[in-house]
């Protein structure tokens, strides 16, 4: 099955507007990678700082492939590049072992 991997992303208040601009902009960035499957920007409703950043990949390797690709690519710009917002980051890795969607009917 799938595997997931969430980037938890410790942004203060006053940079989350900054930081969904950042995500808006690269909309489209991830979807035609090989083994791509979903991607979801969740923003805290309350008691935390942290945004989730979901993606649903087909396999690990799938994952490494963008990582060492695309997403290399895109964090190596030159000196002009943006300074973060997020304060710390982290990754959770899971593998999918149960899903369900609506029923259709």
């Amino acid at each position: 099955m799938s595997i997931v991997k969430i980037n938890v992303l410790q942004v203060p208040a006053e940079q989350r507007e900054i930081l969904e601009k950042r995500f808006a902009s690269r909309a489209g960035a991830v979807e035609g990678s090989d083994g791509f499957e979903w991607f979801e920007l969740l923003r805290p409703v309350e008691g935390t700082d942290n945004y989730l950043v979901y993606t649903r990949w087909r396999d690990e390797e799938s994952f490494r492939a963008w990582m060492e690709g695309p997403m290399k690519s895109a964090h190596q710009g030159g000196g002009d590049r943006p300074k973060p917002v997020s304060e710390s980051s982290s990754v959770w890795s899971f593998e999918v072992v149960q899903q369900a969607g609506p029923k259709t009917g």
